[in-house]
């Protein structure tokens, strides 16, 4: 993998890159937020265009930038064959990012990724009036939440998106387990060999995912299997009381949350693509935009 960029601060631009004839770029870069380092993969295109519409993936809950399945790193090469470009970054606590999944929490995330948006707004490749959002999971939460508060952003595409979280913790359990008897018991809960401390199970309790999604006006795409059982999709149906008719909910038979089957995750895939294709509009590679 091309070693793109080194660590910069949020005013930096990248420095110049040099694609090989016919190859496009793949390569690395440490964003910084509050003294912790971000780590994310970056995929250029190939072409000959100075700058690119741009993707940026948000993962889910105790996931990474490569998401279940390589989810992301397939969606990412197939952004980048259609003139796209994209940034997949780890949050904290996650994957190779610094910090600890213990001091996580959502609103953390929501605050990383606006800090993520706008530093990518300055790198030299991207065109910062084309920039979309990709969020899996809680991913889509935090994506639908920062596209409605970072100004700028043209396109969101949601996958499956767990706004049953909020209503769920705030229950008290978790995929069926008692959260607070176990907090009570080991000072955290164990999900799924992370510790989620009692500050995130606040954090998440609170969090008003459609409250602070709707103000975002520009077009969204929800894309939920009707077999999820961990996010069931009658709380992504509820995006669409409070979107102002721009968001749209596309359900797909049989599919389940982690898009387990090559069907559904192809389908997934290309929705996705002909979704931000359509409004990024991204550069001919036959010419310059």
């Amino acid at each position: 993998m091309t070693p793109l960029i080194g660590r910069t601060g949020a005013a930096t631009t990248l420095h110049p890159y040099v694609h090989r004839e016919g190859r496009p770029m793949i390569g690395n870069h440490d964003f910084q937020h509050n003294d912790l380092a971000l780590r994310s993969t970056v995929h250029i295109p190939d072409g000959p265009a100075t700058r690119w519409p741009t993707v940026i993936f948000i993962h889910g809950f105790a996931n990474n930038r490569i998401e279940t399945g390589a989810s992301f790193v397939r969606m990412s090469r197939l952004l980048q064959d259609a003139g796209i470009a994209s940034v997949r970054v780890d949050l904290s606590g996650h994957g190779e990012s610094d910090g600890d999944f213990a001091q996580v929490t959502i609103t953390g995330e929501i605050a990383e990724a606006r800090s993520v948006v706008r530093t990518v707004r300055t790198f030299d490749f991207v065109d910062r009036d084309r920039i979309g959002l990709v969020g899996m999971s809680m991913g889509g939460v935090v994506a639908g939440i920062v596209a409605a508060e970072e100004p700028g952003i043209t396109a969101a595409c949601l996958w499956s998106p767990a706004a049953v979280a909020p209503f769920e913790v705030g229950a008290g359990r978790l995929k069926g387990r008692d959260i607070n008897a176990e907090i009570n018991e080991k000072g955290y809960f164990d999900a799924d060999g992370h510790r989620m401390s009692p500050a995130l199970v606040e954090d998440i309790t609170k969090l008003d995912v459609y409250g602070r999604s709707c103000a975002y006006t520009g077009p969204v795409r929800i894309i939920h299997g009707d077999q999820d059982d961990i996010a069931p999709i009658h709380y992504a149906r509820r995006y669409l009381d409070h979107y102002n008719g721009n968001a749209e909910l596309e359900t797909v038979e049989g599919a389940d949350h982690g898009w387990s089957t090559v069907p559904h995750r192809t389908h997934l895939h290309q929705s996705t693509l002909n979704f931000l294709s359509h409004h990024l509009k991204p550069v001919d590679l036959g010419g310059e935009r």
